[in-house]
């Protein structure tokens, strides 16, 4: 298969050459993915279904776009193919996939990749995007169907033409060859990778009980919550946290000292009490002189 002229310096052009050459020259007869002539960053694959399920007599024909900086980021996956288990040219939202960044590891590749989709395929979709639920004789009745299934942009080959002729005579008694999928890579949906995560947490959680001591005050919460006592001291009490300084309590109650005396003064002008006595007395002596003359 020719390809157009990359930068072959380029990490990411190694590494796809690097998985092109090794699926050609290593071919599965369950599955095919080859990069197209135009474009080396979008891929297309033919898988064979898993075994024992409604999906096993058919052959999926999908889409694989690769990121400008893989492997260190996922690839993106959908199926052209009709099968009752995944809806038609849409991304799947997989632990493979680009909707799951944090779970791809560069180490894997395409092929390990494709086989964790063929083992998804025998979940649940659960409501999960890209993932459709239908009767089992429906999926039957798809699977059937798919053999003849052709994709215009891979020379319109149906997809039993592509696994019959990509896999060749060396992939002929490999059918049951068990395919080892990565235990990172066996939660297919968000949902279900949760669900795990906090299997995890619970466990943790149960561990961290078990180790803990019984319930009961600490001694920490127990000093903090009653103060300590005050040991008895005949030195005076510390100073308070107050701006003022308090006086120690003695046996007498404190008394101010005495003031010496001053003469009462009216409220009104200030004159001493002595000034009034006299001008009153000067006033009836007066009052006396007059009647005095006045009878006399």
């Amino acid at each position: 298969m020719a390809l157009p002229t990359f930068n072959t310096k380029s990490p990411t052009i190694k590494r796809i050459l690097k998985e092109a050459t090794e699926l050609s020259s290593h071919p599965d007869p369950t599955l095919h993915a080859a990069p197209l002539e135009s474009n080396l960053f979008e891929w297309h694959f033919t898988l064979q279904g898993p075994p024992s399920t409604p999906y096993s007599d058919g052959a999926y024909h999908g889409r694989i776009i690769l990121p400008p900086t893989y492997p260190l980021r996922p690839p993106s996956f959908r199926f052209l193919t009709p099968s009752g288990r995944f809806e038609v040219n849409r991304e799947i939202c997989l632990s493979i996939s680009g909707h799951h960044e944090e779970t791809w590891q560069p180490a894997w590749g395409i092929r390990t990749a494709l086989w964790a989709l063929r083992a998804f395929m025998e979940g649940d979709a659960k409501g999960q995007v890209g993932g459709m639920e239908m009767p089992e004789k429906e999926r039957t009745r798809l699977a059937g169907e798919s053999k003849a299934w052709r994709c215009q942009g891979c020379g319109g080959r149906s997809n039993e033409d592509i696994l019959r002729e990509e896999g060749g005579e060396a992939g002929q008694g490999k059918e049951n060859e068990q395919h080892i999928v990565p235990e990172e890579l066996k939660f297919g949906f968000r949902d279900q990778m949760a669900a795990a995560e906090s299997k995890d947490v619970a466990k943790d959680k149960g561990m961290q009980v078990v180790s803990a001591p019984t319930p009961g005050p600490s001694p920490a919460s127990a000093s903090a919550a009653s103060p300590p006592p005050v040991p008895p001291s005949t030195s005076s009490p510390p100073e308070a946290i107050h701006p003022t300084r308090t006086v120690p309590i003695t046996s007498a109650p404190y008394a101010p000292p005495s003031l010496p005396t001053v003469p009462r003064q009216t409220q009104s002008d200030g004159v001493p009490a002595w000034v009034d006595k006299a001008i009153t007395g000067l006033v009836a002596a007066l009052a006396v002189m007059i009647i005095k003359k006045i009878l006399f």
